[in-house]
């Protein structure tokens, strides 16, 4: 099946490289470009695209704006391109939180050089964004592939002797990709401030974790931040692991602790879920409760049939409610999964975990 993108960029070289880079690429079809979202609009009621490339700064409507009308009225998968991300990781957080597959920063000098070196970087996100499921929402009021290391490059794998004696102290440990941005929103504002634990990997690229946690930290009840090395794992209390970091769970006493770690990409990502979900089967076992949410690709499927052979309880989002099915197919394909339920559910299954 063709893919039909449309471009809406106010600069002129970047409608006519992208193209360009496009053209070879069979399975892609460049249906239209524009030079801001409204004319963008009266090109798309003729034939609508499968994928938007979207730049944020424009005349007349800018991309984000632009972005949540689609979102409200005919929900389309969106590739953010723009300079605006480069400068700070805020707009990036807005242009996900309102619906964003995903995010390409380009520069702003050596333009066209850049999208030369970048095109395959592009054509994956495009590819990857025709299989988000995007769903309507109401107005507001990355990682490059590489080699495909498992968690062995971190941690051992488990043998048996695996810490599992039952403590007072239970932890939960979320991993998530292409739309969790939005899915651990929906999940973390429905915590009270006695929810248990809980340690997280979103795939999200360095220094936009940081702002990310913060603004979640602004709209729920729990604490939320991102994991610093030693931080223990408490009651009410969500680690969201560093981007460009791994983060493993670690056992002290009858307490759980969280390390941050550098080391090469595992299942072609760091942070990876696959690491947490392994350190936290080997390290606490029946204690952990365990979710893999929506995403592409498959990692954490491993570790979380890890965490399930160790004892843990263990689940994943469904596809409905999925932006990308794929870590949750994997996990379920393996028999890592307990139980597949709804984002709607998620909140009400942690709270099971005190």
């Amino acid at each position: 099946m063709t893919i039909k993108v449309m471009i809406v960029d106010d600069s002129a070289v970047m409608r006519e490289v992208m193209q360009q880079l496009l053209a070879p690429h069979k399975d892609i079809e460049v249906i239209g470009a524009a030079m801001d979202p409204l004319l963008a609009m009266q090109k798309m009621q003729s034939v609508w695209p499968d994928v938007i490339l979207l730049d944020i700064e424009m005349p007349r409507m800018d991309g984000i704006s632009f972005l949540r009308q689609i979102m409200a009225t005919r929900p389309t998968p969106v590739v953010i391109c723009s300079t605006l991300t480069e400068k700070g990781a805020d707009i990036t957080l807005q242009a996900l939180s309102a619906g964003a597959v995903e995010v390409i920063t380009k520069p702003t000098m050596g333009l066209r050089d850049f999208l030369q070196q970048s095109s395959q970087d592009m054509v994956n996100a495009i590819r990857l964004a025709a299989q988000a499921r995007v769903k309507l929402k109401a107005p507001a009021s990355g990682l490059k592939p590489a080699v495909k290391l498992s968690a062995d490059a971190l941690i051992d794998a488990p043998t048996g002797g695996l810490i599992n004696q039952r403590t007072t102290e239970k932890i939960v440990v979320l991993g998530t990709s292409t739309g969790g941005t939005q899915a651990l929103e929906a999940v973390l504002c429905e915590l009270p401030v006695n929810a248990p634990p809980i340690a997280i990997v979103q795939h999200m690229p360095e220094k936009f974790t940081r702002s990310f946690a913060e603004r979640l930290n602004s709209i729920c009840a729990i604490e939320v931040r991102e994991a610093q090395d030693g931080d223990r794992l408490l009651p009410g209390l969500a680690l969201i692991a560093p981007g460009g970091r791994h983060m493993l769970v670690k056992r002290s006493g009858g307490q759980y602790l969280v390390e941050v770690k550098d080391g090469p990409l595992v299942s072609r990502h760091r942070p990876s879920v696959d690491v947490l979900f392994r350190s936290t089967a080997v390290q606490a076992g029946r204690n952990a409760l365990g979710v893999i949410m929506t995403g592409m690709g498959d990692d954490g499927a491993r570790g979380l049939k890890e965490m399930h052979e160790a004892g843990g309880r263990t689940y994943a989002q469904d596809e409905d409610s999925c932006v990308v099915f794929g870590m949750p197919k994997e996990a379920i394909k393996l028999g890592a999964v307990d139980q597949v339920i709804s984002l709607d559910e998620i909140p009400a299954v942690l709270m099971t975990w005190r």
